[in-house]
């Protein structure tokens, strides 16, 4: 009779696995065929380019008389070339940094290219970028800081002032209609710092086949950082609420996420500085120096962005431009011709050599358009009769190049993958002989410090206390202060009260009003089993948060909580974030 028991007990268990499995093949995020092309091109441009230039410094404090930009050697078509010779394929360009300045004409500022001597005020320099980008085949991307200075905007496009806020949201409305509208297509939009208002209706209506990066109807993200280190796995996809967030960076990948949100890196040439300064030709990244940025960030499956830097002339110095070139000269060098190459379907794909054959790179590409299936697999390579493993992974994604001893010579390399979603779709495996020194990839600390960990619909329209039991162990992982934060979202078009901390400063933004604020009734906080409330500390007066330490790694650490609800939110959504201190 137990047998029979245990029998049944394995169907029902493999049944469940299986609608298990199902389940996440059939929610498998996918890319847009936008964002599918946006990943292919691999290598993009920035250019920075303002006030900041004439002021040798970062940031433009408004100091310089418009009568002194006049960059009067300016030409975009040099600009395009030094992008082209990188191998670029899309040049973004800040329309209007921080300070507000506008390069292009437009009535809704008095500061810009319109009040300088350039072309004796007739000038328009998106427009000469955008013909020259459609002669060298390069798209064009716009950014469009929300923050403006000269109009009394900080970060977020935000002002104290309401009535000057709501002035300023239809000035930068009207700024990005005309962008979008009056120079072709165009195919990015840097939304930089975030919105704290909605632009979704316009990117809609005038730029359906751009990405964007940042804001509420962001398509992409940023790395989180601007070294152009991307971390290793830096998985597509993403929770749902971090996506909508628009600050989610590459430190809020989920291997489970809900939503395709590939990875942007950037990175000026003259790192740590955007801007061109009389002393900064020194900080020129060397070709090892980029190469390295190559490997962590194309090598991991992101989009390199590589600022350039025009000087008040207008042009890209020669220095730099040289080294542009020579560092796209370096990546064909070393990628333009593999040994071999082929490609597959299913958990073991070989490639054979023609004859045995030095080899010191592998690059692996997933047919992402069908989503990010692979989760854990090993390379292996046949030398004479023996077999060495020579790399063991999980992200694969749109592309991972690896480096391999080069001191054997190989007949056979075979990809072998242990877990996936779904059958897996190989669309490239290529080897190659690059003869270069081994590089030190560095590893990209996980360093968030806020995640949205869960979410609960609001159903009963009636006052009543909600029991929630919140799981936060697999967040947990280090001793030391976190706060939980339990908003009220009442859906898409509500105020903004609450701000990813997108910066990594410790802080969240909260604008949440008093009457907004839940109440959270009782806590209790159960480490490893056992009811450890001498974690809690004091919330500092805000009835939504919960606030502790732990002083070790739980094997398991839930928060348990009842909340008063209050009546007429049917159908708002409850999410709840937790800050790492």
């Amino acid at each position: 009779m137990k047998n029979i028991i245990y029998f049944f007990l394995a169907i029902i268990l493999c049944f469940n696995n299986s609608i298990s499995a199902q389940a996440l093949y059939e929610n498998l995020p996918k890319p847009t065929p936008t964002q599918l092309s946006w990943q292919d091109m691999e290598l993009t441009m920035f250019i920075h380019f303002g006030p900041a230039t004439w002021q040798d410094q970062e940031y433009d404090d408004l100091s310089t008389p418009l009568s002194k930009i006049n960059p009067s050697k300016l030409n975009t078509d040099q600009w395009a070339n030094v992008a082209k010779s990188y191998g670029a394929k899309m040049i973004i360009f800040s329309a209007k940094h921080t300070g507000g300045f506008a390069w292009w004409q437009t009535e809704t500022t008095n500061y810009g290219i319109k009040e300088t001597p350039w072309k004796n005020g007739k000038g328009d320099l998106l427009k000469d970028l955008a013909t020259s980008c459609k002669k060298n085949g390069l798209k064009l991307g716009i950014y469009l800081s929300p923050e403006d200075r000269y109009l009394g905007a900080g970060m977020g496009g935000k002002i104290a002032d309401p009535i000057k806020q709501e002035q300023y949201e239809k000035i930068y409305r009207k700024q990005l209609t005309e962008l979008l509208t009056q120079y072709g297509d165009i195919s990015e939009v840097w939304v930089d710092g975030s919105l704290v208002f909605n632009i979704g209706d316009l990117l809609k209506k005038y730029a359906p086949n751009a990405v964007i990066l940042q804001s509420s109807s962001a398509t992409i993200r940023w790395v989180g950082n601007e070294l152009g280190f991307a971390p290793y796995p830096a998985w597509n996809s993403v929770k749902y609420a971090d996506a909508k967030s628009g600050n989610s960076t590459a430190s809020h990948s989920s291997v489970n996420g809900d939503v395709w949100l590939p990875i942007e890196s950037d990175v000026s040439i003259r790192r740590p500085n955007w801007f061109w300064k009389t002393w900064n030709e020194d900080n020129l990244l060397t070709i090892d120096e980029l190469m390295k940025i190559y490997y962590s960030s194309v090598g991991r499956g992101t989009v390199l962005l590589l600022n350039a830097c025009p000087d008040t002339t207008g042009l890209i110095a020669k220095a730099e431009a040289k080294r542009f070139a020579e560092f796209g000269n370096e990546i064909n060098r070393r990628f333009s011709k593999p040994l071999n190459e082929t490609r597959g379907t299913g958990d073991s794909l070989i490639l054979k050599m023609k004859n045995q054959e030095k080899v010191d790179h592998i690059i692996l590409m997933e047919d992402i358009s069908q989503g990010e299936r692979i989760r854990n697999f090993i390379i292996e390579g046949r030398h004479a009769t023996e077999k060495d493993t020579l790399f063991k992974g999980s992200a694969i994604g749109h592309k991972l190049i690896i480096q391999i001893p080069s001191d054997k010579q190989y007949d056979a390399f075979c990809l072998k993958v242990n877990k996936s979603i779904g059958e897996p779709l190989i669309r490239k495996m290529s080897v190659y002989n690059v003869g270069s020194p081994y590089i030190d990839i560095p590893k990209i600390k996980d360093n968030w410090n806020l995640r949205h960990v869960s979410s609960y619909d609001i159903m009963n329209d009636k006052s009543h206390i909600l029991s929630l039991d919140v799981d936060i162990t697999e967040f947990c992982n280090s001793a030391e202060e976190y706060e939980l934060a339990y908003v009220l979202n009442k859906g898409e078009n509500s105020e903004p009260g609450f701000a990813y901390d997108w910066a990594n400063t410790g802080k969240w933004e909260d604008n949440i009003k008093q009457e907004d604020r839940l109440v959270i009734k009782t806590v209790n906080l159960i480490f490893a089993g056992v009811e450890s409330n001498h974690y809690l500390h004091n919330n500092n007066g805000l009835s939504d948060r919960v606030v502790f330490n732990v002083t070790g790694i739980p094997n398991s650490l839930i928060i348990k909580t009842n909340i008063l609800i209050p009546a007429g939110i049917s159908g708002s959504k409850l999410d709840i974030y937790l800050l790492k201190k």
